[in-house]
């Protein structure tokens, strides 16, 4: 085991102002976020100059469940090289013989250092004794520290553990748990939201390419209050359901957006990473656009122990997310299904640290995303997603795809991921266990405070703002006699968020 990190936890302190909390975190509202700072101490991990410290993986677990991680990365099509996890264990055998060398010549230094102080005859001898022992720790100690690189380095590569009940292949074997909503309307290419924006101009397709380049755009008029509503829409139910609101900053040091898990790709292309680079340089600091406000999010919660008390922690946050890639070729292409640039809303919670709990709020979580959808009268599906879906942070995933009629199918509007302690190891995020706790095994028993363990995270989307309007565009669009687009139908639980004129609106 790599040795632990030297840790200074500082107390900070409660403040009441104004009935609201703070206590190392954002000022919350006690209505809108019950429980984010308890009125017992929290305790948080003190880091020099905003850094984060290495990444504590469980060596143990990799190297006591070798064949089923290897399995595991196989099922999930992770990008984990053949010998990565026999290299696991040898660096683990090797740190663990070189760490006892290590404490025996400490040992022998600390004899020959009593020598040294006694002076006499032999002192000489002792001094070069003493020399010839600091050399040879030296040494070790510089073998052992590429030993901890090098283990970390492979360990962060094999991706988190993955529920029982998930499907195994590709994203055709996604298991349906639910389907939600009013019977599908036909498929009708006439319906797709490019033809219908002829006639109501919600979107500039040309000026964005000639602002940015493809799969850039303008949203106007409809499509520009479209967007107002539905984030303020599904904002006010996720503050229902007891979501503190957050403005995310939309550029996060890479190192951030890794430490997520998050690596989006374009299967197109043989690039690893697809992020928008602010300036490409070879510093743990340089900076990327987020490829989603769940980068972001988690970065709050980085470096933190929280108590235990407090859990679990839940905010929604509003962000634009964005994607270089470019996607696959064809129909999703066109128009708003899959774009550089999008507005998305964005629950996160941290849970305590087992699965029992973290599964829980993962179905709390799915009923707040589907009275979202629902209340849009969307038509949609609930699925489980399989391994190969499940990138490197999720234990758990499921998908929600509404019928796009003009599109001819389903779409994906939302995800939902359980990534139990994968981020938290990365980021640092724990909280104190209670006495006695039917807890995890505590990381470190600390004099200055309560045992500590891991915390699970989850994130989910509540509205990818573009895939939104599709589907409400080409479930919605109202047709004359001879074809032509005339109006649109639209939930009525947009309405209280409309700024815009509703000439051509009909509330559903």
């Amino acid at each position: 085991m790599h040795r632990a990190l030297r840790r200074r936890n500082v107390l900070a302190n409660c403040k009441r102002l104004g009935g609201a909390s703070t206590c190392g975190t954002p000022s919350l509202s006690l209505a809108t976020q019950r429980g984010f700072c308890s009125s017992q101490p929290q305790y948080e991990a003190k880091s020099i100059g905003g850094a984060l410290a290495k990444p504590r993986i469980d060596y143990r677990a990799i190297i006591d469940n070798a064949v089923y991680k290897s399995h595991n990365a196989f099922n999930r099509r992770a990008n984990v090289p053949v010998n990565t996890i026999p290299d696991i264990v040898r660096l683990q055998d090797s740190h663990n013989s070189i760490s006892m060398r290590l404490n025996q010549l400490k040992a022998e230094r600390a004899e020959v250092g009593e020598r040294v102080r006694k002076g006499g005859e032999f002192r000489v001898a002792a001094l070069e004794e003493a020399k010839r022992l600091k050399m040879e720790i030296q040494n070790l100690e510089r073998t052992l520290s590429e030993l901890e690189d090098e283990l970390l380095s492979k360990s962060l590569l094999i991706p988190n553990d993955t529920h029982p009940d998930a499907p195994l292949g590709a994203e055709e074997n996604a298991a349906q748990i639910a389907t939600v909503g009013p019977p599908p309307r036909d498929v009708d290419p006439a319906r797709h939201h490019v033809s219908i924006n002829q006639d109501l101009k919600f979107m500039d397709l040309e000026s964005g390419a000639v602002a940015s380049g493809s799969s850039w755009y303008y949203l106007r008029d409809i499509g520009a209050f479209l967007e107002l509503a539905l984030t303020n829409f599904a904002m006010s139910v996720a503050v229902k359901h007891g979501f503190t609101p957050v403005m995310t900053p939309d550029v996060v040091k890479e190192e951030v957006a890794t430490r997520c898990g998050f690596q989006p790709r374009d299967e197109q292309s043989a690039a690893p990473t697809q992020n928008y680079y602010l300036h490409r340089d070879d510093t743990e600091s340089q900076l990327v656009l987020a490829g989603t406000a769940e980068i972001p999010l988690a970065a709050m919660f980085a470096g933190k122990i929280y108590d235990y008390g407090a859990l679990p922690l839940k905010v929604v946050g509003l962000g634009r997310a964005f994607r270089a890639e470019a996607g696959a070729r064809g129909a999703d292409t066109r128009g708003l299904y899959r774009v550089h640039q999008f507005s998305k809303v964005e629950l996160f919670v941290v849970s305590k640290g087992n699965v029992e709990t973290s599964s829980r709020l993962m179905e709390e979580m799915k009923d707040v995303q589907t009275e979202i959808f629902d209340s849009l009268g969307l038509s949609f599906r609930v699925l489980d997603m399989p391994t190969e879906e499940l990138g490197a942070s999720a234990y758990r995933k499921y998908d929600m795809e509404a019928w796009m009629p003009g599109r001819g199918g389903w779409g994906e509007i939302s995800s939902l991921s359980n990534c139990t302690d994968y981020q938290s190891r990365r980021l640092h995020i724990r909280h104190q266990l209670p006495r006695h706790a039917n807890q995890p095994e505590p990381l470190e028993k600390d004099t200055r405070g309560p045992s500590t363990t891991f915390a699970h995270t989850l994130n989910g989307t509540a509205a990818a703002v573009p895939r939104l309007i599709v589907a409400l565009i080409e479930n919605g669009a109202r047709f004359d006699a001879q074809g032509k687009v005339v109006g649109l139908d639209l939930p009525k639980a947009l309405r209280p968020f409309w700024l815009g004129s509703t000439d051509k609106i009909e509330w559903v």
